[in-house]
């Protein structure tokens, strides 16, 4: 077996290699990888080199979001077979800390995430990778679908402790991946209205044919008083910021329903962002952050085997292996039409 990898050789730059196919462990399965989403973090680190404190050196494989058929199983392997198609979580993690002893895995400080400096991603032929974090596709579930259970994963965990429920009214701000899964998590849950915010027409126009009962272009009117006009003034029971501006995380409180519960989920350029607490007082609002997602992917991929869940809408353009450096410069150069790219592996 040939194991083709395409790395990044410094910023805007990839260059192809031959590495070695991996050897699986006992508990391990070998993974012929079939379909990858390009993630809003791979092309951050491909245009500027890091994330906050992850710092690419050297030559580096982007890729987090994957699905891909088993290939050779490890002796210890009970569950997996040739054959079976799975879609990975991509954090191996220690097992022993107080968090993953208390099902809180994503949080262990010793967790190897594919993608995040210093552990390479999963654009080549073939990867390795634990048993238990291999969930298998039901035949129709495809694997572009798959691949997209990762970012799904996000969007039912932040709508999770959001404590979205039937009848309830979200506000979205950001209409990328993240938060367009967040939209389809909470239509799911039963939410009455669903409002999206964002200031890219193409992601807005997906937005409402996902189920988006409003979209807002700050561009074009006033958030805050249209959301007063949307909600009778009484503003939304959970608001999730998914853009990551210093400018929405501030307008979360202004629209948030007394009471109201709001959840970070995208993480601001600056470590330091304006927040009026007072305000959130007087509503005796919350807010929580959340932190990728956790016991999670089982549920994912019933929600879309069901079609409780729509994922593949989400995609807006799928390109090949070979030409994955023209996906990621073509994403670049043309985010007002890309919505969700995903690269197919052959």
């Amino acid at each position: 077996m040939n194991n083709k990898a395409i790395f990044m050789h410094g910023t805007n730059e990839m260059v192809w290699k031959d590495i070695p196919v991996p050897v699986i462990k006992e508990n391990e399965v070998l993974i012929k990888v079939e379909a990858v989403g390009i993630c809003g973090s791979d092309v951050h680190y491909y245009q500027h080199g890091r994330i906050g404190d992850f710092v690419v050196e050297g030559d580096f494989i982007l890729g987090h979001e994957c699905a891909g058929e088993v290939v050779e199983v490890g002796s210890n392997v009970k569950t997996l077979k040739l054959g079976d198609r799975v879609a990975l979580e991509p954090g191996k993690t220690c097992g022993k800390c107080e968090f993953c002893k208390t099902g809180r895995y994503n949080l262990c400080p010793d967790v190897e995430f594919f993608a995040t400096p210093p552990y390479h991603g999963v654009f080549t032929n073939y990867v390795a990778h634990p048993e238990d974090m291999c969930f298998k596709l039901p035949e129709n579930v495809s694997n572009v679908e798959g691949a997209l259970v990762e970012p799904l994963a996000v969007g039912l965990h932040a709508t999770d402790l959001g404590g979205v429920k039937l009848g309830d009214t979200v506000i979205i701000y950001g209409s990328g991946c993240i938060g367009l899964v967040t939209l389809l998590a909470s239509k799911a849950k039963g939410a009455s209205k669903i409002i999206l915010i964002d200031v890219l027409k193409n992601r807005l126009e997906t937005a409402l044919k996902l189920g988006a009962t409003h979209v807002i272009n700050p561009m074009e009117t006033d958030v805050i008083e249209t959301i007063k006009t949307i909600t009778d003034g009484k503003g939304a029971h959970v608001v999730i910021d998914t853009a990551a501006a210093a400018a929405t995380v501030k307008q979360t409180v202004e629209v948030l329903k007394i009471g109201g519960t709001i959840v970070l989920v995208g993480m601001t350029a600056k470590d330091e962002t304006e927040f009026n607490f007072m305000k959130l007082m007087g509503k005796e609002g919350v807010v929580k952050t959340i932190f990728r997602y956790r016991n999670l992917y089982p549920v994912a991929i019933n929600a879309i085997a069901s079609g409780a869940i729509n994922v593949k809408d989400i995609v807006s353009h799928e390109f090949d292996f070979e030409d994955t450096k023209e996906a990621f410069d073509f994403v670049v150069n043309n985010a007002r039409d890309v919505v969700k790219a995903v690269i197919n592996i052959k």
